[in-house]
């Protein structure tokens, strides 16, 4: 990590909840979580500076996020914690390890100051999406982008929540017409788009003004996707015993925001001059990186987030689960 990297501040905006996780046994344990959260906790412990601009409340549940915020070095932005109460998804694992969710929340976004110390901004999942917050969201990232700062965005959709597939991908496409780099997986693209292939419908993403799109495939790797060259590469994914998929999609974005922002290609205006005209190459160790950030992660059970030591190089396989 250079000097510079370290000091690009990164700007997370979506949801912090707490996830109630019942297990195959019936057993419930409750983890600090939500998408967006997950993000942010993955790349302080990868060790960017970040915060957090969500929508918490002050009861038990607000100030365990509060706390978990704190100990993993996240700042939450000013107008955080104005929520009437805590929101909590509810995840239940199969056999296979794999999560189904049931939500219990609300959202919005109170107004983020002093946006020209970002130099990076990521969102997604539900606070890119449900309203009123989706709006405020989308407000944020284009102020920011006036600003200078580079956009991240991962759809991660919750067709619970998101309503119609064709009313989900009018506002998830008006988040990627704002974003640089989107991470999508090939589950989101087969409900947001039924009967579209995943080759269309990234290079039609892509027309629309990111540079650089990742699409996870779980235990299949990803396939990756530089707009300007048109480039597209699947990698496989590092084969790893998996625990759970939990937060396994959202380590991986942390990875790939990560190893971007230490290559110079996210960060401010002059990065995202380098990520249009980045090669396939230039993007490729980013993209290792959140490969083996979510190959980490699903080997533990939770969200856990990797550190740059636990990133020790590997042998890559084919059973790593991230979407």
């Amino acid at each position: 990590m250079t000097d510079t990297t370290a000091t690009v501040r990164t700007l997370v905006v979506g949801e912090a909840l707490v996830d109630a996780v019942t297990t195959p046994g019936g057993s419930t344990i409750e983890h600090v979580g939500g998408s967006p959260a997950n993000v942010a906790f993955g790349l302080a412990a990868l060790a960017h500076p970040v915060d957090l601009a969500t929508w918490v409340a002050t009861d038990e549940r607000g100030r365990r996020i509060e706390e978990v915020c704190r100990q993993r070095g996240v700042t939450l932005t000013p107008g955080s914690q104005g929520a009437a109460f805590t929101s909590v998804a509810h995840a239940t694992l199969g056999a296979d390890g794999a999560a189904t969710y049931v939500f219990d929340l609300e959202w919005q976004v109170a107004p983020v100051p002093g946006l020209t110390a970002y130099g990076h901004v990521h969102t997604g999942s539900i606070g890119a999406v449900l309203e009123p917050g989706g709006a405020q969201v989308r407000e944020i990232l284009a102020e920011a982008r006036s600003l200078g700062a580079t956009v991240s965005y991962d759809p991660n959709a919750r067709p619970s929540l998101m309503g119609r597939p064709e009313q989900a991908r009018r506002s998830i496409e008006s988040g990627v017409a704002l974003s640089d780099v989107v991470k999508v997986s090939d589950e989101d693209i087969a409900w947001l788009c039924p009967g579209e292939s995943l080759d269309a419908v990234i290079r039609g993403w892509g027309e629309l003004g990111p540079a650089l799109l990742v699409v996870t495939r779980g235990g299949e790797g990803a396939v990756v996707r530089v707009t300007a060259t048109g480039e597209q590469q699947a990698l496989p994914a590092p084969a790893v015993q998996v625990v759970d998929t939990v937060g396994a999609g959202d380590s991986f974005m942390a990875g790939l925001v990560s190893g971007l922002l230490d290559a110079g290609l996210l960060g401010g205006p002059e990065a995202r001059g380098r990520l249009r005209q980045a090669t396939l190459g230039a993007v490729l160790p980013a993209v290792d990186r959140a490969l083996r950030t979510a190959a980490v992660t699903v080997q533990r059970a939770g969200a856990h987030a990797p550190t740059r030591i636990d990133l020790s190089p590997g042998p890559v396989g084919h059973s790593t689960s991230a979407r």
